[in-house]
């Protein structure tokens, strides 16, 4: 583990986990095997991250524009997250993660939707870590869909405040995040989190997300220190 400044930590960090494909290309492997291997590298860092302090993640696991990938490799995609949901419950919970899930969920298969329904109830009350998961998200979206919440209350523009539509995103409740992390080298947020990475630190390492390891997040939270937030101060 790395010799961090505990007082300077991230509360919030969000991971673009890009690159999956491209890993399992580069070693001649079919992509579902760099899906998989991605699949088990948000495991290993979310508990990194759990030690090291860190109390917010959020995974940007499948974006609204990613239906647009051949049917095969989003329905593989769709039930490797049903699986590890199911597999995962129990140790998220016995680790006191609670799970979110951000986006808009009527798109995903029935059955990934109870999965992930039984998942959030049985976490939330957990106060040790959150994880949200960014599911059929996209930042547009997301947005709209938080429009449409408070024209259907009848909401005037007089009344409209940043308040008003931070309580009604899918983060509600949540500090937005400090940092946000994309790996495999690209260089934008792709729609994620738009409003609420205003102010974030964005890192973006060559590495692919299946080579994130522990050792990158140290280095990710390195730079994060070396950073000056002021925040427009």
């Amino acid at each position: 583990m790395a010799d961090l400044n505990q007082k300077i930590l991230p509360k919030h960090v969000g991971f673009i986990v890009d690159g999956n494909r491209r890993w399992a290309k580069e070693k001649s492997l079919p992509t579902f095997a760099g899906h998989k291997k991605g699949a088990e590298r948000i495991e290993e860092i979310v508990k990194y991250a759990q030690e090291l302090g860190i109390k917010i993640i959020t995974i940007y696991a499948f974006s609204t524009e990613n239906w647009k990938r051949a049917e095969e490799e989003t329905s593989y995609l769709m039930e490797l997250f049903e699986t590890y949901a199911s597999n995962k419950m129990g140790e998220a919970n016995n680790l006191g993660i609670q799970i979110r899930i951000l986006g808009d969920l009527q798109d995903l298969p029935d059955s990934l939707q109870e999965t992930l329904s039984k998942l959030v109830v049985l976490t939330r009350d957990n106060e040790k870590m959150i994880v949200n998961l960014a599911l059929n998200y996209g930042g547009r979206d997301e947005l709209v869909r938080t429009f449409r919440k408070l024209l259907l209350v009848n909401i005037t523009a007089s009344e409209l405040t940043e308040e008003l539509i931070n309580i009604n995103l899918d983060t509600a409740g949540l500090p937005d995040p400090d940092m946000i992390i994309r790996t495999s080298g690209e260089q934008r947020l792709s729609n994620f989190l738009p409003w609420q990475s205003t102010y974030a630190e964005l890192y973006f390492p060559k590495v692919h997300w299946p080579d994130f390891d522990k050792k990158q997040l140290d280095i990710a939270m390195e730079e994060f220190q070396r950073r000056q937030r002021r925040m427009g101060k």
